[in-house]
């Protein structure tokens, strides 16, 4: 057999030409040290901020403080196997979380893995935990009222979609149940609801839980974990997660709200993370940039263009105070970034007051921009008329002989601070708030005595839902047009003339 050289070439030429090596070049440092859920990790110079590393036993790294010679990494998972001398490679990614329509109705922990027992999250999609803010061209002025069905809320202190307001005060004062109130006022509706729990205990998180589900409302929630046993980057990671979870529905043209409970325990967090990363330490030792990281986080909530699709992310940050300290450095600090505070008093809570919402120190800095017209009409005055009432009854107290007029303002004070008085988890629709602020504040509970005021209510709501027209009037045109307010007055002194036979012939409970 007579071997031929040109044949010979042309097989190893068309060979060499299809030889194709498959490469994986990745950069791999070394643990320097590790200890208190940080690691220092060395020979990953072209690591990027907030960049995902992974170590042995399956953990996970986030790159915080990127050095001359190292890399100072916050670790997840079980940091304890980790030792000195073991490899860490770069995945050139930076953190991200799962998205999409699939976490609606689960309960997850910030990195994206279930804690309810329902099988793994079925989602492809994911999006970075942070993300820069639209800017100011790219947002539109916040005008659409965000109903919270409490009527305290609704009528003095408004919240739109795309405002950042602030839930503040001390412990047990009803800070979370202003904001799961809010979350169950959003059934039927086209909201989806993000409910961010940090540095909270197990059970409150599986009784919010079991609440949500309890009323339907999971279907549009995604309650997001990081329970207090968890170490303080877990705790960090929890509101940007969230965050990430809201924008995927925001950027898709829809309308999401986010509850932070509570960013005093994040700020914790990330104090115990930088001290740890031995950056420097500031005021009360939180790190120079804990304004920074808030800024950030609640920037992100806003209203976006119609040509951006008119989405819109709804912020409602909690914040715990220590008796009753607004001033305090992280309080302040929250206070500053956002668009108002809703200032809850643990004095009016225990006096009976739910919510215990202090009418002179809260605020909505959109204001009547994001309420309908209707409760603007009924609620123009209902703020002073409180914060009269509230500055005359500290003067009642005396004992002094009172005039006509200051005696007046006294009763009906005392009517209107009844009629707002909500029990948890009874979130009112805004047409019938409306009518109750309506007959408050035109004189039709003036001879009710004021503890049969939330039966006056109660009653007249099922008297007008039996008549149906008046709240259906409200509630499509969103305005309290002159003929509605005729026939609400009609019926106002036929319930009134009704209810006051009642009380006299002895049928009222």
């Amino acid at each position: 057999m007579k071997l031929r050289p040109e044949e010979i070439t042309a097989i190893l030429k068309d060979r060499i030409k299809e030889f194709d090596v498959e490469t994986d070049l990745s950069e791999v440092g070394t643990v320097l040290q590790v200890g208190d859920g940080i690691a220092r990790i060395h020979g990953l110079e072209n690591c990027v901020a907030l960049e995902r590393l992974e170590l042995e036993h399956g953990v996970v790294g986030i790159a915080f403080n990127l050095e001359e010679d190292n890399v100072g990494t916050a670790l997840f998972g079980r940091w304890q196997d980790v030792s000195e001398g073991e490899p860490a490679r770069r995945t050139g990614e930076v953190m991200s979380v799962q998205v999409g329509e699939a976490l609606l109705g689960r309960v997850v922990d910030p990195l994206g893995n279930p804690l309810d027992g329902l099988g793994p999250i079925e989602t492809t999609e994911r999006r970075p935990l942070e993300f820069k803010a639209p800017g100011v061209i790219a947002r539109q002025p916040v005008k659409e009222p965000l109903q919270t069905g409490i009527k305290a809320i609704d009528s003095m202190i408004p919240i739109g979609r795309g405002q950042r307001e602030l839930i503040i005060g001390d412990r047990s004062t009803g800070k979370t149940a202003i904001a799961i109130d809010t979350i169950l006022n959003q059934r039927g509706g086209d909201v989806i609801c993000v409910y961010v729990a940090i540095g909270q205990k197990g059970s409150t998180v599986a009784q919010v839980v079991e609440k949500l589900r309890d009323a339907g409302a999971m279907e549009y929630t995604v309650v997001l974990s990081a329970p207090a046993q968890e170490a303080a980057p877990i705790k960090w990671m929890a509101p940007f997660a969230g965050c990430a979870i809201a924008e995927y529905f925001l950027y898709n043209g829809r309308h999401a709200l986010c509850v932070y409970d509570d960013l005093s325990k994040h700020a914790d967090a990330y104090r115990q993370l930088s001290l740890l990363l031995r950056r420097p330490p500031g005021r009360e030792a939180f790190p120079g940039d804990v304004f920074y990281l808030h800024s950030r986080l609640l920037e992100r909530a806003c209203k976006l263009s119609d040509e951006l699709d008119g989405g819109s992310l709804t912020a409602l940050p909690i914040i715990e105070t220590q008796a009753g300290d607004i001033a305090a450095y992280i309080p302040t600090n929250v206070i500053s970034i956002t668009d108002g505070q809703i200032f809850l008093e643990s004095s009016l809570f225990y006096s009976g007051v739910r919510p215990a919402i202090n009418v002179g120190t809260s605020v909505s800095r959109v204001g009547g921009n994001a309420q309908t017209k209707a409760m603007k009409k009924v609620a123009g005055r209902l703020r002073l008329d409180l914060a009269q009432y509230r500055e005359l009854e500290a003067f009642a107290q005396f004992g002094s002989e009172l005039d006509q007029a200051t005696q007046q303002t006294l009763a009906r004070g005392e009517r209107m601070v009844a009629t707002l008085n909500q029990p948890q988890y009874q979130p009112w629709p805004f047409e019938e708030q409306v009518v109750a602020i309506y007959a408050g504040i035109n004189g039709y509970l003036d001879k009710i005595p004021v503890p049969q005021v939330p039966r006056f209510q109660d009653e007249l709501r099922e008297s007008l839902r039996t008549e149906g027209s008046t709240y259906e009037s409200i509630r499509e045109s969103g305005e309290l047009t002159d003929e509605v307010e005729a026939a609400l007055k009609k019926e106002l002194d036929h319930f009134l003339q009704v209810f006051s036979v009642e009380e006299t012939t002895g049928l009222a409970v």
